[in-house]
């Protein structure tokens, strides 16, 4: 018995073909333009939003390259006579170009939201939910102000760790900016994904943790965004980010992130004993990671927000704030950020053996 419950393996090879093949599927889904051209000609409210978010980034963009290629070389003239080169250059950063991409990336968020709703509408037949906190579940308002606080303090760290993670990686000697472009890589996916993350009900924990387990797919498939937005400045590389973002959650919704099960994606493999009904599980090899905590310094610092809030709000309301894991079902952190405290499987496995060694599996594994 103790050697029929021993977890078999796969081999490295077939492991890591696996792998490769599930990157290309990763770089087929982020070349699906002609879903998105389909979609944007032929619905009236996607085109109307991806146009007007076309329109404002590319004014963005035309913008960020005025100053770089005409005003910018200006303002690097140091002789007291040029001082008027630099005012210019400086006034148009200011009074122009900051407040440009500021309000071209804020109204792109609501714009790519709207094309994120009806995307998954037409594509799921299904009303786009809203995951969020509301009102209804705090016992007064001020815990409900904390609900939406930590709400937005969640996607506010997210970006601002990301930013800095980037950066630090490009101070990195030899190796620096290979790191950035594969870090860059899966957050430009994980943004892509997270519209559609956000309706299927996942809160952020789970919805790293499934990028996490499938980081060669989403690592492919963010890889065209990330080279192409790799080559400007940091406002450039921004604005053309944003310019092809509407695009790319289109793909996105209509994509198949690959594999359905991260700890037996061979659920096929023949079965040593005739008799028996059900193939074994066949694990990855353990050689290569199921799972890569690519943001686990984003998941610690979120924690440590949503601690601090759970706090206020047990002072508040006169309860005990629960510990939490950021990886556990229904726990504070999951229930602060995203309303989500039991997050819904974008593919269950069907209860039987098989999922009791699944799970038996995973606790080992992690």
């Amino acid at each position: 018995s103790a050697r029929e419950s021993y977890p078999v393996f796969l081999s490295f090879q077939d492991t890591l073909g696996l792998q490769v093949g599930w990157a290309w599927r990763g770089l087929v889904d982020a070349f699906r333009w002609d879903i998105a051209v389909r979609l944007i000609t032929r619905n009236v409210e996607v085109r109307g939003n991806a146009l007007k978010s076309f329109i404002l980034n590319g004014i963005s963009l035309l913008s960020v390259y005025v100053f770089d290629l005409f005003l910018h070389p200006l303002a690097q003239e140091q002789p007291p006579q040029k001082w008027l080169h630099r005012s210019i250059s400086w006034f148009y950063r200011v009074l122009w170009l900051l407040p440009v991409v500021g309000v071209s990336l804020y109204l792109n968020a609501s714009w790519c939201s709207l094309v994120a709703k009806r995307t998954f509408t037409l594509r799921h037949g299904l009303a786009f939910p809203y995951a969020g906190m509301t009102s209804t579940t705090s016992p007064n308002a001020y815990i409900a102000f904390l609900n939406s606080l930590a709400t937005s303090a969640y996607r506010a760290v997210m970006i601002a760790m990301c930013v800095f993670l980037s950066f630090a990686l490009g101070y990195v000697p030899v190796v620096g900016g290979i790191a950035e472009a594969i870090f860059f890589c899966w957050v430009n996916a994980y943004y892509c994904f997270e519209f559609i993350w956000i309706a299927r009900g996942l809160s952020l924990s789970r919805r790293i943790r499934y990028l996490e387990e499938r980081w060669m797919y989403f690592f492919a498939f963010g890889l065209p965004s990330a080279l192409l937005c790799m080559w400007g400045s940091t406002l450039a590389n921004a604005a053309l980010f944003a310019l092809i973002f509407p695009s790319y959650i289109i793909m996105a919704v209509h994509a198949h992130p690959v594999p359905s099960d991260p700890y037996n994606p061979s659920p096929r493999a023949p079965s040593p004993d005739p008799t028996s009904s059900s193939a074994p599980i066949m694990h990855p090899s353990p050689y290569i990671p199921i799972r890569l905590r690519i943001f686990a310094s984003v998941i610690f610092i979120n924690d440590c927000i949503v601690s601090v809030l759970s706090l206020c709000t047990g002072r508040r309301s006169g309860t005990r704030p629960r510990a939490f894991s950021p990886d556990q079902a229904g726990g504070t952190s999951e229930k602060m950020e995203g309303g989500a405290g039991d997050g819904v499987e974008l593919r269950p496995l069907r209860r039987g053996p098989a999922l009791r060694q699944t799970m038996a599996a995973r606790r080992k594994f992690d």
